[in-house]
């Protein structure tokens, strides 16, 4: 693979110039943020909001030739949020996402795609929560919702410390492709992080720190009959401790954050959870349980600055993730061209960490945030794969603005498996890339 390292420099070099061009530009530009909640009193009300997720990516020998670099223009993510209170202690959250923005599901008929016009465009539901929220110690919420295991999923897309999060193995919610639909053919187990269920938490603070608990019921991957591994419909089971050992993290239920940019002063926080089902993994012929243990680690440091204005701010985020997924049998056997019932789950280790740290200054209306990260993923059944990223956030205004560049040098992308499937042998080199990404909600 021949590497244009003149090329690649002077994109890297161009997205780091437009990144500073936005910043000098908007130095003029008001800071507005509107708001979109409705109140009748203090216990009914309902509030719209909005969130996007924008990127240019330019991969080497990415192209549909396979000898230059790609250039592509990506809708990453694009939501509606739409929340609400009806009561003291009930309350309801109603999400939307565009499903395919990222992924495409159009085309042609003839040419791999089904043919509709803008499928590539779909807005579905993501999240259908009635929540229930009676003090700090037990609150429970039942429908669309997140499973509660490791931050990284519990951050979602827009509360990650770097604009792409994702970069570990992902769970079978995240990995399948669609809800469970009944009938022959059919393996499902939820979208985006999300599966049907009920989840309760709460808080408690022994000796001046902070504990919060999380356990759920699922419904997890559902097969047809007598296609795929869950025969006898067994539930999936979820659970997750987060300590709090310095300053409490406020966020809405059992969701998580990658960084609060200083706002929560000194964050030290250890947790770790996992997920179990019987039947999660495998085929029908080779059918297997699924479990997995992860344990993830926040610090993030306010640090003294002599001009009594903002502080510098130092982030580090830390991940492990241990899966246990189908027999080596249903690998190989779906490898081969078996009956395609399988639902082959990645096996094995990974780990991912990244330090951040965020300037006290603003340049126009934001500070910059240079960072690094490393990501290394170990599958029972193929090489060993990793990955370094450098990068540096504008942010303008927290989560809800943020514009971000980075390089990544690596092999995750070009063997395409540690999302999730059980991947196999590991043939691709490490690729660079350079990617440039916006990031606005309200």
């Amino acid at each position: 693979m021949k590497v244009d390292q003149k090329r690649r420099w002077k994109m890297f070099v161009a997205a780091g110039a437009t990144m500073a061009l936005v910043a000098g530009m908007v130095s003029t530009v008001p800071s507005v943020y509107a708001g979109g909640t409705i109140k009748a009193d203090e216990d009914k009300w309902i509030s719209i909001g909005m969130g996007t997720r924008q990127s240019i990516n330019m991969r080497e020998d990415g192209s549909a030739s396979g000898a230059q670099w790609s250039n592509d223009f990506k809708i990453d993510n694009a939501r509606i949020y739409i929340n609400g209170g009806i009561h003291k202690y009930v309350k309801f959250a109603f999400n939307t996402e565009c499903f395919n923005c990222n992924t495409g599901g159009g085309g042609t008929p003839g040419t791999g795609g089904t043919g509709q016009f803008a499928s590539n465009s779909n807005i579905g539901l993501l999240d259908a929560i009635g929540q229930f929220e009676f003090n700090e110690l037990v609150n429970f919420w039942i429908g669309r919702t997140l499973i509660p295991t490791d931050r990284g999923e519990l951050n979602g897309p827009y509360y990650h410390a770097v604009f792409d999060g994702f970069r570990t193995p992902l769970g079978p919610s995240d990995f399948s492709g669609n809800f469970p639909q009944g009938g022959a053919g059919v393996n499902g187990a939820g979208v985006y992080g999300r599966d049907n269920g009920v989840v309760f938490f709460g808080k408690v603070h022994p000796g001046g720190t902070h504990l919060q608990y999380v356990a759920s019921v699922f419904t997890g991957l559902r097969s047809g009959a007598g296609f795929g591994p869950n025969q006898r419909n067994s539930l999936k089971y979820a659970g997750r401790l987060t300590w709090n050992l310095l300053n409490d993290e406020s966020n809405p239920g059992y969701y998580t954050s990658g960084t609060y940019y200083g706002t929560a002063g000194d964050i030290l926080a250890i947790a770790a959870g996992g997920e179990y089902q019987n039947a999660g993994a495998g085929s029908f012929a080779n059918q297997s349980a699924f479990g997995s243990f992860v344990s993830d680690l926040l610090f993030e440091k306010v640090l003294d600055n002599n001009n009594g204005k903002t502080n510098g701010v130092f982030t580090f985020n830390a991940e492990y993730k241990r899966y246990w997924a189908q027999s080596l049998a249903a690998w190989a056997a779906n490898a081969l061209g078996g009956p395609g019932d399988c639902f082959c789950m990645f096996s094995g280790t990974s780990v991912t960490a990244y330090a951040l740290y965020l300037f006290p200054n603003e340049v126009g209306i934001g500070r910059f945030q240079p960072y690094g990260r490393y990501t290394f993923v170990n599958s029972v059944h193929s090489s060993a794969l990793d990955e370094f990223e450098l990068g540096m956030n504008y942010v303008i205004s927290g989560h809800n603005a943020r514009i971000s560049t980075y390089y990544r040098n690596g092999n995750l992308a070009t063997n395409g498996g540690f999302l999730g499937a059980a991947p196999g042998p590991t043939t691709g080199q490490h690729q660079d890339s350079i990617h440039l990404a916006l990031q606005l909600q309200y």
